[in-house]
């Protein structure tokens, strides 16, 4: 069945017009004024409705093993939420658990297609170089990954050192593949760490306070130096921290192809929230700051000097004792309270694949401070010209994937765990009340969300081969 999307507004990172949408074989077939139905056509009426590209949240971690448990969500409850709350492409992570990158990639493409409801693709971490490994990077450009990422924290687990982050960046250069950069002073955490437990200090505040921002900000300025000597990409994932602002305006005035993320966490909490009595809620890693951190990445996203706002979604149970219902059956699965007298064993990381865009369209969009066209280029376009799969995701347009999210600008919406749809115990915003939500949701054709109704499947969504790295943005 074909589908014509009739009497909304279309909003794409650089158009806003009047048109209707004709969908085929779950691809935006046309785009015009008045496009007349056929007889089988399903005929979705938009009018008073804004017309979205679904959204692309390049930072998520689904079905992750972690701290002695696995994240909350998997490839299904993780793609359902997303699906909630607009977004209709996600791009998670595959562990280096072997040497054998290949059949790495093989396995989580399996594993993620028998649940995934919207498109995925992966980033590959690499933790663990060696020769062998050296020869694979460039392969995987073959199988559609053409993202790594390296670490400068996790010491003794993810960490790489200067020089073989160095032989990564030119690997990754001539093979077309851009590197990401999870930017943590790690000798400075594992020396903060044991000097607080020595003393005590276990509340989940201390989470901040061993992971200090200078440690993040020194590593951009050392990535963008690493970066800039490989004559290579480099996309900072999470920032932070305000000094890691300043250094990625530094390295960008002096024409260095280096981008940067950041998250909703970090724009809307603080240190104060890890102070609370369920401060291990807000433990992600990095942490989350201070007011005048989250002033500075506003503005570095209002300046262009940050290119995307993903989430990082990592989620896991507060409570992981006590039973949820999700789907009518109870779930429950061991979560932060196992970090309860210890914060280095409360599982790092928050609920946000769901949240990110309803959060930041009533930030952005209905305050008046981001157009709508510009909130579509951080959550949707840019994305997706990052990651190799513009035009097919992130825009509306002729020979485009049909992901499209239909917005109310008017809809108001007390917010919280369960309009969420996380496979969570607890929402980072609940009782929120946002203005403005996404009432229809597409995914290549198919309407997954009608008004709050549920119509996805599992094994519904697609691994997308993303294309080799172009330029930066």
């Amino acid at each position: 069945m074909n589908t014509i999307i009739k009497g909304g507004t279309l909003f794409t990172a650089s158009e806003t017009l009047k048109a209707d949408i004709r969908i085929v074989d779950g691809k935006i077939d046309s785009i015009g004024r008045d496009l007349q139905a056929g007889q089988e056509d399903q005929v979705i009426d938009a009018t008073g409705l804004y017309v979205l590209p679904g959204g692309v949240d390049a930072h998520v971690h689904l079905d992750l093993p972690m701290a002695g448990t696995v994240t909350a969500d998997d490839h299904y409850t993780g793609t359902k939420a997303a699906a909630f709350g607009g977004t209709t492409f996600v791009i998670d992570f595959i562990s280096q658990d072997t040497d054998n990158l290949d059949e790495l990639v093989d396995a989580m493409v399996q594993k993620a297609s028998q649940k995934a409801v919207v498109d995925f693709s992966f980033h590959m971490n690499i933790t663990h170089l060696t020769p062998e490994v050296e020869k694979q990077i460039p392969e995987l450009v073959k199988r559609g990954v053409t993202s790594v990422k390296v670490f400068t924290a996790y010491n003794h687990r993810l960490r790489l050192q200067d020089g073989e982050i160095f032989k990564v960046l030119r690997i990754a250069r001539d093979a077309g593949i851009l590197t990401m950069m999870h930017a943590e002073n790690g000798d400075v955490i594992e020396i903060l760490i044991k000097e607080a437990l020595a003393a005590g200090n276990t509340s989940p505040l201390w989470h901040a306070k061993t992971r200090p921002a200078w440690g993040a900000e020194e590593c951009v300025a050392r990535g963008a130096a690493l970066a800039a000597t490989a004559g290579a990409p480099l996309y900072v994932v999470h920032m932070n921290a305000a000094g890691e602002v300043d250094q990625l305006k530094y390295a960008r005035d002096l024409g260095l192809n280096i981008m940067g993320e950041t998250c909703p966490q970090y724009l809307f909490f603080t240190e104060d929230d890890l102070a609370r009595e369920d401060g291990a809620k807000f433990v992600c890693s990095p942490p989350i700051r201070t007011t005048a951190d989250q002033n500075r990445i506003w503005e570095g996203l209002q300046e262009g000097i940050i290119q995307t706002i993903s989430t990082d979604h990592c989620s896991f149970f507060f409570n992981g004792t006590k039973p949820i219902l999700y789907e009518g059956k109870p779930v429950a699965i061991p979560g932060k309270e196992l970090g309860k007298d210890d914060f280095t064993k409360i599982p790092n990381g928050l609920p946000g694949v769901g949240d990110r865009l309803p959060v930041m369209w009533n930030a952005m969009v209905s305050t008046g401070k981001f157009t709508i066209n510009w909130f579509v280029e951080l959550t949707s376009t840019n994305p997706a010209k990052i990651f190799g799969c513009y035009p097919q995701k992130g825009t509306l347009m002729p020979g485009a994937d049909a992901d499209i999210t239909l917005w109310d600008p008017n809809e108001k919406v007390k917010y919280g765990q369960k309009v969420a749809q996380h496979r969570t115990d607890y929402n980072l915003y609940e009782g929120w009340t946002l203005k403005g939500f996404p009432v229809i949701v597409l995914s290549r054709g198919e309407v997954i969300v009608d008004h709050g109704r549920w119509l996805g499947h599992a094994g519904t969504g697609r691994f997308i081969q993303c294309k080799a790295f172009a330029s930066a943005l």
